[in-house]
């Protein structure tokens, strides 16, 4: 893979560790509040939730770390399929929830896709 893809796929799963951390430890904290608009009603009643789609996001950045250990070939097509993933679920939560899902989750997959490919 090339260094400049290996180094955004990298950058994706850090955000989706972040996304992990914020929606599995800190959803209904200061942090999380702020950065989801939440009220502390909606954080407490909704925590479970929250932490089970940061479970999701964990698996995500696991697959996309995988697909750098692996390199070659194998990681290549491991990359595409969990940057796939991501672009999906970026989509359906930009369609879904909010619209900036997009620009925080599926754009950086895709950027990161295309240059995958432009090897």
């Amino acid at each position: 893979m090339h260094v400049i893809a290996q180094i955004l796929i990298a950058f994706v799963a850090l955000l989706h560790l972040y996304f992990l951390a914020l929606e599995m430890f800190f959803w209904d904290k200061p942090l999380g509040r702020k950065v989801f608009n939440l009220t502390p009603e909606f954080a407490a009643a909704s925590k479970t939730l929250a932490a089970n789609q940061g479970l999701y996001n964990g698996f995500l950045a696991a697959g996309l770390i995988w697909s750098l250990v692996l390199g070659g070939h194998e990681g290549f097509h491991v990359a595409i399929f969990f940057l796939a993933c991501v672009i999906v679920a970026g989509i359906y939560g930009a369609a879904t929830v909010n619209k900036r899902i997009f620009f925080f989750q599926a754009l950086p997959a895709i950027v990161t896709l295309i240059l995958l490919q432009a090897r």
